[in-house]
C-alpha cells in the first residue's frame, strides 16, 4: 500500500506543479481552481497519511516554517554584481563606445532589453532539480540564506523541469539570478486589507516585497502576493549556454517565468526606441520598474568584456526619471473612513508630476507623519508612488524659517467630535462613534460600489444629498426611497429617479457575499467575504457565529474574527440588517429554482489595459468576472478580448496586435454583456 501510495503521491506532485506553473507563471490555466484544489486536498490528505513520504519539495510545502533565530549567511559562488546606470541617450551610447573599443569597431552586437523589475535580487540554486536554497544578492558576495520564504513563492518551482512532458535534462547543479516583486494590482489589494485591518499600508511595492522575503517567520511571507521574474544564470553544469537570450528560453523551459516584455534587438536604435516606450508606458505596466536593463546578448563576449569595480562591462541600466518633486505643504487635514479610521493628508500648492498636477497627498498615518516630522508650511519632497498615489516623503529642514507648525495627534473626530480611540501596539487612530456622519456616508458609498451592491447612479455626491437632506441615516434607509422623495432633490427629474429605484431595486438579489462586502466590517473585504458566505450560506447564521468559531475557518484568523463578532454586537447593526431582510435585500443563498441561465461572458478571458472611462481597472475586472469571464494580466493565444482605455499599454496592444487578439472598448464590453455578438 505504501508503494502505491508513493506512486500517486509522486504523480500528484508533477501534476500539481505542472498546473501551478501554467497559472502562476505563464497565466494560462489548463483546468479551473476547483480542480486544482481537489489534486492539492488529495495530496495533502495522503502525506498525512504517509508522513514518511513529505518531502521539502512537495508543493504543500509552501505554508511556511516556524520563525528563524535569524538569517544565515550564504556566500555566492559567482558575484551577484550591480550594474552602472546611464540617466539619457547619450550615456547609453557612451557605454556601447567602451565596449566597442575593448572589443573591436568590427564585432557583431546584439542586445537583450529587459524591464528593470524594482524588487529584490535574489539567487537560487536547484541540485538535481530540486531547490536547496535561496539567498539575497547582499553586498553582492555574501547574502542572507531566505529558502524557507524563497518556498512560499507560488511561482518558484520548488523541483524543475516543471512540465512532466519537458524532453529536459534536469541540469546537475544551476543557480538562477531573478528579481522577487509584488505585482501593483494585488500591491493594492494587500494594502487595503492591511488598512482594513487597522495596520499601515505599505509605502510601494518594491518595499513591501522587500520587507516580505526578509522575514524571520515565513508562514508571514507566505500571505504576501509575491512573484519572481527569472532574468539569467549564474552557473550551471551540465549544459552549455551561448547567449543571454537563450538563457531566457532555457530557463521557461525549465519552469521559471521570464519576463514576456523582454526583447532581442540587432542595434543600438532599436534598444533606445524600447528604451523610450517604455518610459512612456511605465504606468500601464502590472509592476514597478524604474528603467531598461540593455546587456550584451553573447555570453562569450560578456565573458571578455569582464567586469569593472562591481559592474559589469556588458550590461548597463536605462534608468527611468525620478518622479519625485518638491512644493509648500499649506495644510494637514483628516479624513474618516469608514471603518472609523482617522488618516492624515496633506493639502499642497499644486504642483505638477509625471504629467498630474498635485493638489493632495497622502500622510499614509499619525505616527509616520511624527515619525518623519512633517509640518504644516513645510517645503517638503512629494513622489507619486507607483507612479499613480501622491505621497509626501520628507520635509526639506534646511527650508525652514521656523513659522512651521508640528501637528499632533487628534484626540477627538473631525466630522462628529466625539472622542477616539488607539488600541495597544496598533497605529491606527480610530472614531469609534458608529454615527458619525462621515463613516455614514462612507458606508454608504462602500454598499453602492461596484465590489459590494453595485448601485449604479450612486456615488459620493449623491449619498451626501441623501444623508444631509435626512433621508437616509444608514443602507436600509436606501431601499424605502420614493420617487417623490428623489425628484423633490436638486439635479433629480424623474428619469433619473426611476434609474436609481431600478439600481436598488436590482441590488435586493445580489449574492450573500456581495452583502457581507457592503455591510463595511473591518477587515471584511470580498475575499473574507465569500468565505464566509460559502461556509455559513445566511447572514443570520454567521451573526450567530462566535470567534471561536469563525478561526476555525481558513482563511480567518482572529483580528478579523474579534472585528466581525464586534460589528454584529451593535444593536443597530442587527437592526439595520432586520430592516434590509424586510425590504427585500436577500440575506441567505437560495438552491436555484431551475436551471442556472449562461453567463454572457462564461469561459471568455480578458486583459485590461489604460484608463477607462467611467471604471477603474479593478471595477472592470470584478464586472468582467461577476458575468463569468476571467482577467488576466498578460496577452496570451487564450486571451480572448483586450480591453483598451486612454494611454494603454504598448506591450499589451503590440502583443494583441502580433496574435490577432481582437480589442473592445468599454462600450464594446458593455455591448458583450448584453449579449450582442461583434460589438
Amino acid at each position: 500500500m505504501t508503494a502505491d501510495a508513493a506512486e500517486r503521491i509522486a504523480e500528484l506532485r508533477r501534476v500539481i506543479q505542472y498546473h501551478a506553473h501554467r497559472y502562476y507563471a505563464l497565466d494560462d490555466p489548463e483546468i479551473s481552481d476547483a480542480e486544482y484544489d481537489a489534486l492539492i486536498h488529495e495530496l495533502r490528505e495522503l502525506e498525512a497519511q504517509h508522513p514518511e513520504l513529505v518531502t521539502p519539495d512537495s508543493p504543500t510545502q509552501r505554508v511556511g516554517a516556524e520563525p528563524l533565530p535569524e538569517f544565515n549567511r550564504v556566500e555566492h559562488p559567482v558575484p551577484m554584481t550591480s550594474l552602472a546606470d546611464a540617466f539619457d541617450e547619450d550615456a547609453v551610447r557612451e557605454w556601447l563606445a567602451r565596449v566597442r573599443r575593448l572589443l573591436g569597431d568590427d564585432t557583431p552586437l546584439q542586445f537583450v532589453a529587459e524591464p528593470k523589475v524594482d524588487g529584490l535580487a535574489v539567487a537560487l540554486t536547484y541540485e538535481n532539480g530540486v531547490l536547496v536554497r535561496g539567498a539575497t544578492r547582499g553586498d553582492g558576495r555574501v547574502g542572507e540564506d531566505i529558502t524557507a520564504n524563497v518556498r512560499t513563492i507560488r511561482n518558484v518551482p520548488l523541483r524543475i523541469p516543471v512540465d512532466p512532458g519537458e524532453s529536459l535534462e534536469t541540469p546537475e547543479r544551476i543557480e538562477v539570478r531573478g528579481e522577487i516583486y509584488m505585482p501593483r494590482d494585488l500591491f493594492d489589494q494587500l494594502n487595503e486589507e492591511r488598512v482594513e485591518e487597522g495596520h499601515e499600508p505599505f509605502a510601494n511595492p518594491r518595499n513591501a516585497a522587500a520587507g516580505s522575503v526578509r522575514q524571520l517567520d515565513s508562514r508571514v511571507t507566505a500571505r504576501r502576493p509575491l512573484r519572481l521574474y527569472a532574468y539569467a544564470v549564474g552557473y550551471v553544469e551540465g549544459h552549455r549556454l551561448a547567449t543571454q537570450w537563450d538563457s531566457l528560453a532555457y530557463l521557461s523551459a525549465l519552469g521559471l517565468a521570464v519576463n514576456s516584455d523582454i526583447h532581442l534587438f540587432d542595434d543600438i536604435d532599436q534598444v533606445l526606441d524600447y528604451c523610450q516606450e517604455w518610459m512612456d508606458d511605465r504606468e500601464g505596466l502590472n509592476y514597478e520598474a524604474d528603467g531598461v536593463v540593455i546587456k550584451i546578448n553573447d555570453l562569450a563576449l560578456q565573458e571578455r568584456l569582464g567586469v569593472v569595480g562591481n559592474s559589469p562591462r556588458w550590461a548597463v541600466a536605462f534608468k527611468f526619471p525620478a518622479r519625485e518633486s518638491t512644493t509648500r505643504l499649506q495644510s494637514i487635514e483628516v479624513n474618516v473612513g469608514r471603518t472609523g479610521v482617522l488618516t492624515p493628508y496633506a493639502v499642497l500648492e499644486p504642483v505638477r508630476l509625471g504629467g498630474v498636477e498635485i493638489r493632495q497627498a497622502s500622510l499614509h498615518n499619525f505616527e509616520d507623519l511624527l515619525r518623519k516630522d512633517i509640518r504644516e508650511g513645510d517645503i517638503v519632497v512629494v513622489r507619486r508612488a507607483g507612479d499613480v498615489i501622491p505621497q509626501v516623503l520628507k520635509p526639506v529642514e534646511e527650508l525652514r524659517s521656523g513659522d512651521e507648525q508640528a501637528p499632533s495627534i487628534p484626540t477627538t473626530c473631525p466630522s462628529c467630535g466625539e472622542p477616539v480611540s488607539q488600541e495597544p501596539d496598533v497605529v491606527a487612530v480610530y472614531c469609534d462613534n458608529a454615527q458619525c456622519p462621515a463613516q455614514r456616508i462612507r458606508r454608504i458609498e462602500h454598499w453602492a460600489s461596484r465590489g459590494a451592491l453595485d448601485v449604479e447612479g450612486l456615488g459620493i455626491r449623491v449619498t451626501h444629498m441623501f444623508v444631509d437632506a435626512g433621508l437616509v441615516r444608514d443602507v436600509a434607509d436606501l431601499y424605502a426611497l420614493t420617487k417623490e422623495q428623489l425628484v423633490a432633490l436638486e439635479g433629480f427629474q424623474e428619469k433619473r429617479a426611476q434609474n436609481l429605484l431600478r439600481a436598488l431595486d436590482a441590488s435586493r438579489e445580489r449574492p450573500l457575499w456581495r452583502v457581507i462586502t457592503g455591510l463595511g466590517i473591518r477587515g471584511v473585504g470580498s475575499q473574507v467575504a465569500q468565505i464566509l458566505a460559502n461556509h455559513y450560506h445566511s447572514l443570520n447564521a454567521l451573526i450567530k457565529a462566535g470567534a471561536d468559531d469563525l478561526v476555525e475557518i481558513e482563511g480567518i484568523g482572529p483580528i478579523i474574527a474579534d472585528s466581525i463578532v464586534a460589528f454584529f454586537e451593535q444593536p443597530h447593526n442587527r437592526e439595520m440588517i432586520e430592516r434590509l431582510g424586510e425590504r427585500g435585500v436577500r440575506l441567505a443563498e437560495e438552491a436555484p429554482i431551475q436551471e442556472p441561465v449562461e453567463k454572457p461572458l462564461d469561459g471568455l478571458t480578458f486583459v485590461i489595459t489604460g484608463t477607462l472611462p467611467s471604471m477603474t481597472r479593478d471595477e472592470a475586472a470584478s464586472l468582467i468576472e461577476s458575468h463569468g469571464g476571467r482577467v488576466t494580466g498578460s496577452v496570451s493565444g487564450n486571451t480572448d478580448y483586450v480591453l483598451v482605455g486612454e494611454k494603454p499599454g504598448a506591450s499589451k496592444t503590440r502583443q494583441a496586435k502580433k496574435l490577432d487578439v481582437p480589442t473592445l472598448d468599454e462600450d464594446g464590453l458593455m455591448a458583450l454583456l448584453e449579449g450582442q455578438a461583434n460589438p
